[in-house]
């Protein structure tokens, strides 16, 4: 028996629950980011929500596990990249004020 089996033993609905507060705290954060112009982090975190539907595809039974999860995975990998560059971004435009204050 793998290591982890007994977690086939919760129900359906905890699974949902989980994937459900995810989809709505991505939503929530997609919501925000786009209010505030900050377009590559709300396109990250619409994606982070996107992943969270494609893996409740599979526990409706409305996919495999396999498939739901590997589009959720490269949901979640393009998500993490937005998120990431979005907010180097944003971080180096609010610095770059400060650089030239320095140099001077």
């Amino acid at each position: 028996m793998p290591w982890g089996d007994w977690v086939n033993e919760l129900p359906t609905e905890f699974f949902l629950a989980v994937h459900i507060a995810a989809f709505a705290i991505g939503a929530a954060f997609a919501w925000t980011a786009f209010k505030r112009d900050l377009s590559l982090l709300g396109w990250g975190f619409t994606l982070f929500a996107l992943a969270e539907i494609s893996y409740m595809t599979y526990h409706l039974d409305w996919t495999v596990f396999l498939f739901a999860h590997t589009i959720s995975e490269v949901l979640d990998l393009a998500a993490f990249g937005l998120v990431f560059l979005g907010a180097v971004l944003e971080v180096a435009r609010a610095r770059r004020p400060s650089l030239k204050a320095s140099q001077a």
